[in-house]
């Protein structure tokens, strides 16, 4: 009798099953992770290559990298570590305590980002610098999972194609050093995926949540990839085969889980919305549209344009491939005139004042305005991905090559034109060209395709690296991107002599003029004025303006001042300067007031009112200035000042107008206007004649009717000990909380050292005390107390809690179903 094969139990079956459907999710990940790998390959490579650091020593930080980015994951790192003077509400470092919120989310809110906390703090600016590698890589990794989702094909092809969507000429010339703005090219394909969902009908939490990931990431990119993502849901509506009702559903199913996913970022983005709004206002300049060849040379290959030029290009690779989209009869007519439209109506909005506005939500952004480039291309990656899906005929990637060779003949006399465009188009071209023949071939012969495979990924890398290359070095002609060093020996010993001298919160410390970045009070742990920040309220530019702090962006930087009587309104206790030996540093500690005073009624100064001097002097309570009568001379360029003062004291200048040089003496320093602020000139002499000469390159400027300030040293030490005695016993400052014990018996005005910026709530009604937090101090009082609670965190919260309500009713609901 023969034997019958028995069928597998019920506990073999699954076993059976289990290593199959892991091998094939261990296959949809090989295209992800090849993208990946050419990605941040290229890029770092491209590093390699130019000696930039931690690969040579050529600093690699390049404007706001280095004066805001690295020193807010800085404080990153002190948060998560508890060595923080705040919170995630408030820091206290910088800008005599703001808002840390809204500078988490807008700086800090790529989910790279908190890689630095990993990491020793005196290394956190390398791992900044690889959130960009690691950003490209991620975003060139979805989008081959979403090429998928479009058309089915190759993995090691959608890898390829997904890696020139990571290495376009926005993510190498405008983002690279921007790590919250690559997060939009993240946030592209990750929306595409949720439109595909939402014509699939299914998985709506799932696209929820993946607009909330886009969005917790960086709502600036984000917005424009969420404009984007309604391209591609249009796009896919009118070439998918689909009823009306579905069409209905699929809108109504991506609008609903939209307004959801936004909603659950609204803890973060209601009060960055609202402290942009009562942010210090900048001069924004009008949109001007660059000239058609500049727009269309900005998408020739391994092209880097000057200033706010558009950065469009992907590699050759791709740029034939789309080409050979529009001319393949194998797809459908439709498909190609829709996708081609669309491309061509984005790009066109490029250009267009109105929908630029819309692009950037509504506002007119500081610098290049072309900051959505990267959508124009993802879009010829998609239609490149659609192309090679299809198996284009030779014929047709020829004659799109040959477009492509005589598009840059063109326009090789254009304005900006590279020198490694050339190499770009007819090498990297030339190649891509080759492989792609190869690959056609290969359904005769199949040992076409791992050629063509190898030459595709590695014209690919080749050119990808070059153009990063070509980037970096030209980039950094630019007076605004020289490279700066975010880590050195002198900047470690910047570190430790703050560290040496902290005092907080019985006293602040001043880091001292900006040596590291803009932002050194959150990178040195310091408790100064110097703040950069997006955010800088205008209560604060108001407070600290008047007072001679030196600032520039419009008022959205501010940098300290070496004066003893700013120290002693603002609690500064110890002050860091340049030591006597090269890289060293020397702390100082001098007496201060506590953080809370305590005064018994208004002053006012009997100085020349519209003096900054006389400014200090009604904050401080005392007079404590000589404001003498000065006498101008020489000529507009060489002016020349002379003035009385007692002997002795100690002798200051402010002329907030001026940009030049300042001699006094043996004394000479540099003046740049509103930069400076108030700066030390020294000891008035036994003569107590001040001579002044200024050598200036401001036209029809001069330095005002009192630039001169002499300080009684005495007098300033009286007024110290005077707010001393009469301010606080104790002052505790936690997270964004301040407490304060008063002496026995004190009345008055509670004067805080912290601007009044909006969000601060305290023990009594808040009083007006030249931009300074204050309060009525009654009878019997005390303990005075003030908390920060950033505007529109509550109802943000209310909001993201009923979403997440909702997506958990939909999700519980959706599992029943299938049940």
């Amino acid at each position: 009798m023969g034997t019958v094969a028995s069928e597998p139990t019920t506990q073999e079956a699954p076993a059976r099953r289990r290593p199959a459907a892991a091998r094939r999710r261990l296959g949809r990940l090989r295209g992800p992770l090849l993208a990946f790998l050419i990605t941040s390959g290229a890029f770092c490579a491209a590093w390699v290559a130019r000696g930039s650091f931690p690969f040579g020593n050529t600093g690699r930080a390049l404007n706001d990298q280095a004066n805001q980015y690295v020193p807010f994951h800085r404080a990153l790192w002190d948060l998560v570590h508890g060595q923080a003077a705040g919170d995630l509400l408030f820091s206290w470092r910088g800008g005599f305590g703001q808002q840390f919120l809204s500078d988490y989310y807008t700086y800090l809110g790529n989910p790279f980002s908190w890689l630095a906390v990993l990491v020793p703090r005196a290394h956190v600016d390398l791992a900044v610098f690889a959130v960009t590698p690691l950003t490209m890589g991620a975003a060139a990794a979805v989008m081959t999972v979403y090429l998928g989702k479009l058309h089915p094909g190759p993995w090691w092809q959608r890898g390829v194609l997904g890696a020139t969507y990571g290495l376009c000429g926005w993510a190498l010339s405008d983002a690279s050093y921007i790590p919250m703005w690559l997060w939009g090219l993240v946030a592209l394909p990750l929306l595409g995926i949720a439109v595909e969902w939402c014509l699939e009908q299914r998985r709506w939490p799932g696209v929820a949540l993946f607009v909330a990931l886009a969005w917790f990431g960086n709502f600036y990119t984000a917005m424009m990839a969420t404009m984007a993502a309604c391209v591609l849901l249009a796009v896919r509506l009118a070439t998918r085969e689909m009823t009306g009702s579905e069409r209905l559903r699929a809108v109504w199913r991506a609008a609903t889980a939209t307004v959801t996913g936004i909603l659950l970022t609204l803890p973060l983005l209601l009060p960055s919305f609202l402290s942009s709004g009562a942010a210090q206002p900048t001069r924004a300049g009008s949109f001007e549209p660059v000239r058609i060849e500049i727009l269309l040379s900005g998408m020739l290959p391994a092209t880097h344009l000057w200033g706010g030029r558009p950065r469009l290009y992907v590699a050759s690779l791709g740029l034939i491939l789309a080409g050979a989209f529009l001319f393949d009869s194998r797809i459908a007519r439709r498909t190609r005139l829709v996708w081609a439209a669309a491309a061509l109506l984005v790009l066109a909005s490029f250009q267009f004042p109105p929908t630029q506005y819309v692009w950037h939500g509504l506002a007119v952004p500081n610098g290049n305005p072309y900051r959505e480039a990267f959508v124009f291309s993802g879009m010829v990656v998609i239609a490149a991905w659609l192309a090679l899906a299809h198996r284009p005929r030779p014929l047709h990637l020829a004659l799109s090559a040959a477009l492509l060779v005589l598009a840059t003949f063109v326009l090789r006399h254009t304005d900006d034109f590279g020198g490694w465009t050339w190499p770009a188009v007819l090498g990297g071209g030339g190649l891509s060209l080759l492989a792609l023949v190869l690959l056609s071939l290969g359904h005769r012969r199949r040992y076409l395709v791992p050629v063509a495979a190898a030459l595709m990924v590695g014209v690919v890398f080749a050119e990808s690296t070059a153009a990063a290359l070509n980037a970096d070095t030209r980039r950094a002609r630019e007076r605004w991107a020289a490279p700066a060093a975010t880590s050195n020996e002198s900047i470690s010993h910047h570190f430790d002599a703050v560290r040496g001298v902290d005092g907080w919160p019985a006293y602040r410390t001043d880091s001292g003029a900006p040596q590291t970045s803009y932002n050194d009070a959150l990178a040195l742990r310091a408790e100064g004025p110097q703040y950069y920040s997006s955010y800088l309220p205008e209560a604060t530019y108001q407070a600290l303006e008047p007072l001679g702090y030196g600032f520039k962006n419009d008022g959205r930087t501010f940098f300290g001042a070496d004066n003893p009587v700013l120290d002693a309104i603002f609690s500064i206790g110890a002050r860091v300067r340049p030591g006597a030996t090269k890289n060293s540093w020397t702390g100082s500690k001098f007496p201060a007031p506590p953080l809370v005073t305590v005064r018994s009624g208004p002053y006012a100064s009997p100085n020349p009112a519209d003096s900054v001097y006389a400014r200090q002097e009604n904050v401080l309570g005392a007079t404590v200035y000589q404001v003498p009568q000065v006498t101008r001379g020489g000529t507009a360029t060489a002016q020349t000042y002379a003035a009385q003062c007692a002997p002795g004291s100690e002798a200051y200048w402010y002329s907030p107008e001026l940009f030049g040089s300042l001699s006094q003496g043996s004394l000479s320093r540099p003046l740049q206007d509103r930069m400076s602020g108030v700066v030390p000139i020294g000891t008035v002499p036994a003569s107590g004649r001040l001579d002044v000469t200024v050598a200036t390159r401001t036209a029809n400027a001069t330095a005002g009717s009192h630039p001169i300030g002499c300080l009684d040293r005495t007098g300033l030490d009286a007024a110290v000990r005077h707010l001393t005695a009469t301010g606080a016993t104790k002052v505790t400052a936690q997270g964004h909380t301040i407490e304060a014990t008063l002496p026995q018996g004190a009345t008055g005005t509670a004067v805080f050292a912290m601007t009044g910026v909006p969000g601060w709530q305290c023990s009594a009604p808040l009083r007006p005390f030249h931009g300074l937090v204050s309060l009525q101090v009654t009878p019997g009082t005390t303990k005075v107390s003030c908390t920060f609670s950033p505007r529109g965190l509550t109802p943000g919260l209310a909001a993201a809690t009923l979403a997440l309500l909702a997506l958990a009713s939909v999700t519980v609901a959706s599992r029943r179903r299938r049940h």
